[in-house]
């Protein structure tokens, strides 16, 4: 069993939900990426999704396209996305970690190499913008078999056959992307949230998360009353934006721990 596996099960028997925060490796700088993951743990996180920069993205807003520019600007690349996910588990953390991004880096690296290395390296889980279901059951089963999970999105618009292709190739999670568009928009759904996320869970099988549009403690812990996992991606580089260099783990820190109380406390309550 996975450590993403473990967590979900532990938080479970636990009676709370998974906080999966975001951030992209090399911003604001590669040298900032550990203490800027030890910050997200400091605030309560329960398994990170770490960007791998890419030029091209589909799926990610203005902020985020912005983190990636300023990773790839200083130099990042997969083999160096690699090598700070070695960093961070050299300080002892096992907290779980997806790499999440696109599939022209990994396809020049070569799927197996890829594999190999994020599981040598440390990494959890991969999850992968460009890579649908039912196109690449072989890369899922090469991830599987190196000790990676797979995790694939699900939108509003997806099918029941979508549904059957994730629940096959998948493993891990399932991230449940809340409204149609970019990362960062405001336009969440919460009543779609909660007449989608049932049918989800009884048809795949798997803890769902959700993302896209969440910025807030109280929206956080709404959603935490829905979902297994609530995922906060763009709202978390901001505050990396809008802080000092060296003041970036510790605001990130706070604004984590507010987000992490509000859905502990929404457990209580219930």
């Amino acid at each position: 069993m996975s450590r993403i596996q473990n967590c979900f099960q532990r938080l479970a028997a636990d009676g709370r939900k998974a906080l999966i925060p975001f951030i992209t490796a090399g911003d604001p700088a590669p040298e900032m990426t550990v203490p800027l993951l030890q910050a997200l743990v400091a605030g309560g996180a329960d398994i990170i999704e770490l960007g791998v920069p890419f030029s091209d993205p589909m799926a990610d807003g203005p902020t985020i396209q912005r983190a990636s520019e300023r990773a790839l600007a200083a130099g990042m690349s997969l083999r160096k996305v690699l090598d700070i996910v070695r960093a961070f588990r050299a300080t002892g953390d096992q907290t779980p970690v997806v790499l999440m991004g696109y599939a022209n880096p990994i396809e020049a690296m070569g799927v197996d190499t890829f594999a190999r290395a994020a599981v040598d390296a440390g990494a959890d889980g991969v999850l992968v913008v460009d890579y649908p279901p039912e196109e690449c059951r072989e890369f899922a089963a090469t991830c599987r078999a190196a000790g990676l999970d797979p995790i694939f999105l699900l939108a509003p618009t997806s099918t029941e056959q979508r549904f059957a292709d994730v629940a096959a190739a998948g493993s891990g999670y399932i991230y449940y992307v809340s409204l149609k568009g970019v990362t960062g928009s405001a336009a969440l759904d919460l009543d779609e949230v909660a007449r989608r996320i049932p049918a989800i869970r009884e048809r795949v099988g798997m803890p769902v998360g959700v993302g896209f549009g969440i910025r807030d403690a109280a929206t956080a812990a709404r959603i935490a009353g829905l979902a297994d996992a609530v995922v906060i991606g763009s709202r978390i580089i901001e505050e990396i934006e809008n802080s000092p260099r060296d003041a970036a783990p510790a605001r990130v820190t706070a604004f984590l721990r507010g987000v992490r109380e509000a859905m502990d406390q929404r457990g209580e309550a219930r």
